[in-house]
């Protein structure tokens, strides 16, 4: 839980009810899920207005999408470990598991030549 241990979840609990009394925290605990789930509902409305405002072009438009990292990662990288891993462009997700699986060209054995193509060269 938000990378919380056991102890430190403990430590906050034990600090509430130092600073809130154990007869208010009650009250401070549902006020503050009562913020957090107005402000989820302001943000998904935002989300959805944002959505509406840009048109059908953009339905699939995640704002996550705009940050830096997450962008390099979906537009650059993914293509980058498509060709490094030797696997086509355009395949299905069925085929990029059934091509994943396949196993690797044998390799050589000592003094065994590599088959030769005329025509490559």
């Amino acid at each position: 839980m938000f990378g919380l241990g056991w102890m430190e979840v403990g430590a906050l609990i034990v600090i509430a009810l130092l600073v809130f009394g154990p007869d208010k925290l009650p009250q401070a605990a549902s006020q503050a899920g009562k913020m957090l789930r107005n402000l989820r509902r302001m943000a998904n409305n935002a989300r959805d207005d944002l959505r509406a405002g840009l048109g059908p072009e953009f339905q699939n438009f995640d704002p996550a999408d705009l940050n830096p990292k997450n962008f390099v990662r979906k537009h650059l990288l993914d293509e980058l470990e498509d060709d490094w891993n030797g696997r086509p462009k355009d395949l299905e997700p069925a085929a990029v598991a059934s091509y994943d699986a396949a196993e690797p060209p044998s390799e050589l054995a000592y003094g065994e030549l590599p088959p030769y193509d005329s025509e490559a060269t």
